[in-house]
C-alpha cells in the first residue's frame, strides 16, 4: 500500500474540476454555500466560476411570493452584480459577492451576531475595488437580458425552479461531457479545512449516483451562522 493510499495520508494530485455556481446575491444560505465552496477550493482541486441567476426570476408567476419581496429590493444586487460581470470578469463577481456579505460595520457597533442581509450595495462595490457607477446598474434594466440568459442556463441544468445556488461540476477526464449539476448543498454553519472537503466528496457522490434526486436534512436551527472569518474571495 503506497503513502497516498494510507487514511489521513497525502491525497494524490489530480488535475483541477471547473465548478460553475449560479447564485442570486441576495440569498444568505448561498452566501454560506460560497464560503463553503472557497473552502472547499483549497483543499480540492477546484476551478471556481461565479455565474448569476434571480430569486425574482426563479419565483415569476407563482401566486404567493416566498421571498416577500413585492416591492423589488431583490432585484438590486442581482442587476448590480451582472454588472460587475459584464464589466469586469467572474471574479469581480465573486469579491463583489464577499463584500456584501462580509462584516464591515466598524468594530462593535452592531455586533459579530447582528448581520442578518447584505451590506449597502455601494459600500460593497468600494470595498471589492469596483467603480462607484457600476451602483445605478441596481435601478436600470439596462443587464436583465444577460441576467436572464444566465439565470435560462441554471435553469437548462435542473428545470424550472431549482433555487439557489446552482452548481454544474466538469468533468476533468472528459471536458465534452455534460457537467453533474445540482442545487445546494444548503447548509447553516460553514465547515472549514478538510470537513469542507469530505462534504464536498460526499456531495459529488450523492449528486452522481444514477437516480439520485433530493436529500434533506433538519431544519437550520438556529438561524444561519453568517458571523466568522470569510475566506480570501480571489
Amino acid at each position: 500500500m503506497t503513502a497516498e493510499a494510507l487514511p489521513g495520508g497525502p491525497r494524490p494530485r489530480s488535475r483541477s474540476r471547473t465548478v460553475d455556481v449560479w447564485f442570486d446575491p441576495a440569498c444568505p444560505y448561498t452566501w454560506l454555500t460560497a464560503r463553503w465552496l472557497r473552502e472547499a477550493a483549497r483543499v480540492r482541486p477546484l476551478d471556481l466560476r461565479w455565474q448569476l441567476m434571480s430569486l425574482t426570476l426563479l419565483n415569476d408567476g407563482r401566486e404567493d411570493d416566498p421571498e416577500s419581496d413585492p416591492d423589488g429590493y431583490l432585484r438590486i444586487p442581482v442587476r448590480i452584480g451582472t454588472a460587475v460581470r459584464h464589466h469586469h470578469g467572474q471574479e469581480a463577481l465573486g469579491r463583489f459577492h464577499a463584500s456584501l456579505w462580509s462584516d464591515l460595520d466598524p468594530p462593535g457597533e452592531h455586533g459579530r451576531t447582528a448581520r442578518k442581509w447584505i451590506n449597502d450595495p455601494a459600500v460593497a462595490l468600494a470595498h471589492a475595488g469596483l467603480p462607484p457607477e457600476l451602483l445605478a446598474a441596481g435601478g436600470s434594466t439596462a443587464y436583465d437580458e444577460e441576467l436572464r440568459a444566465s439565470h435560462a442556463e441554471a435553469l437548462e441544468l435542473l428545470g424550472p425552479r431549482p433555487g439557489t445556488p446552482v452548481v454544474a461540476v466538469g468533468e476533468p477526464s472528459g471536458p465534452s461531457r455534460p457537467p453533474l449539476a445540482f442545487y445546494g448543498p444548503v447548509i447553516s454553519r460553514v465547515p472549514r479545512g478538510e470537513d469542507a472537503g469530505r462534504l464536498w466528496d460526499g456531495t459529488l457522490l450523492v449528486a452522481g449516483t444514477p437516480g439520485f434526486h433530493a436529500l434533506k436534512g433538519r431544519p437550520a436551527d438556529p438561524d444561519p451562522d453568517m458571523t466568522g472569518p470569510d475566506v480570501d474571495p480571489a
